[in-house]
């Protein structure tokens, strides 16, 4: 894992972020699961490589939306990942992959996110269920992907950064890469505050025989719409003795303008 301190960078290069004449770049497109633990068809968005070809097993990463977004948030121009992938693949610093964007919150009852209290954020904990149960399943049955946990990433933005730390720690036996991008609170409890009871405890923040090649943790400012929760879970992964990488990004807002150089730097990261 060190030996990708060097490559973290705040900014991604211009040519990177902008469509080459000449070049391929496919969209994502949409597609519906039934998950079972919501009880309803769900929609969830892929984006397949340049030339995919079912001769091939590609590596597939997962990338979760934040609090009150839904699926189409990271497929939207200003992320720009349809973007920066052909042209990491061009350039040789990315291997070529699937991403798969989930729509994240699941409750049988509620279809959409309703406020920001304590059953909503029960709702998108529930996503572990559905993740495993029917997600994954659908994507590789669907589509031609290396089942190998080393060839499995996943990240994730506010809640989704949460999540994506919460379903990581639960199941290190699929993951070989984990990302998180200034991961709201909840994770564990935190004091004094109903609405973050906790998923796991401090001390459950640890991993067994499967540690993951990556675990990129990047935080926005000093003081974040998710308030100090990155640096507390930097804390907490640094005396659990959890080996990880970490990246501030000062100056930077709680939006795509931190997504992005995230996603950037873990693009180049995965897979090798």
């Amino acid at each position: 894992m060190k030996r990708f301190q060097d490559i973290l960078t705040l900014s991604v290069p211009e040519d990177v972020v902008t469509k080459q004449e000449g070049r391929e770049y496919p969209s994502f497109k949409k597609y519906f699961y039934y998950s079972r633990t919501a009880e309803r068809d769900t929609p969830i968005n892929v984006l397949l490589p340049p030339n995919y070809s079912e001769s091939k097993k590609y590596p597939v990463l997962y990338i979760l939306h934040g609090y009150f977004d839904n699926e189409d948030w990271m497929t939207r121009d200003v992320v720009k990942i349809d973007t920066m992938l052909p042209n990491l693949y061009a350039k040789g610093e990315a291997k070529e992959m699937i991403v798969v964007v989930p729509y994240i919150y699941c409750n049988k009852d509620m279809p959409a996110c309703t406020g920001m209290n304590l059953q909503n954020s029960l709702n998108y904990d529930n996503f572990i269920n559905d993740f495993v149960t029917d997600v994954i399943p659908f994507i590789n049955s669907h589509f031609s992907v290396s089942e190998k946990r080393e060839d499995t990433a996943l990240t994730g933005f506010s809640m989704g950064g949460r999540e994506s730390l919460f379903i990581g720690f639960k199941h290190p036996e699929i993951f070989g890469s984990l990302g998180a991008v200034d991961p709201a609170p909840g994770l564990v409890p935190v004091p004094e505050s109903p609405a973050h009871p906790g998923q796991m405890q401090r001390s459950d923040l640890v991993f067994g025989e499967y540690k993951p090649k990556v675990l990129l943790l990047c935080a926005a400012a000093d003081y974040s719409e998710n308030d100090d929760s990155p640096f507390n879970y930097r804390a907490m992964l640094t005396k659990n003795g959890v080996e990880h990488l970490w990246l501030h990004m000062n100056g930077l807002r709680h939006d795509h303008t931190i997504v992005m150089p995230h996603l950037y730097n873990f693009f180049r990261m995965i897979f090798k």
